[in-house]
């Protein structure tokens, strides 16, 4: 499940089977890329927070066109 915290900058993601969050999170960054590369200053910063449970945003921390990802669980 993807649920949006902040529109087009900042979506949580999480799900019951590791196929719903690869989808999901493959939505979820894509649409937050979209959102980067329109505002043309900031980059997506993928951030795990435990095995079904991750945040996308995008971050002023992170270089324009380039995503990166954290582990933080």
């Amino acid at each position: 499940m993807i649920t949006t915290t902040e529109t087009g900058r900042i979506y949580r993601v999480t799900g019951d089977t590791p196929r719903l969050v690869a989808d999901d999170l493959n939505a979820a960054v894509e649409l937050a890329q979209q959102h980067a590369l329109g505002e043309g200053k900031h980059g997506v910063l993928v951030t795990r927070h435990g095995p079904s449970s991750f945040t996308v945003a995008v971050s002023g921390d992170v270089p324009y066109g380039i995503t990166e990802e954290r582990d933080h669980s």
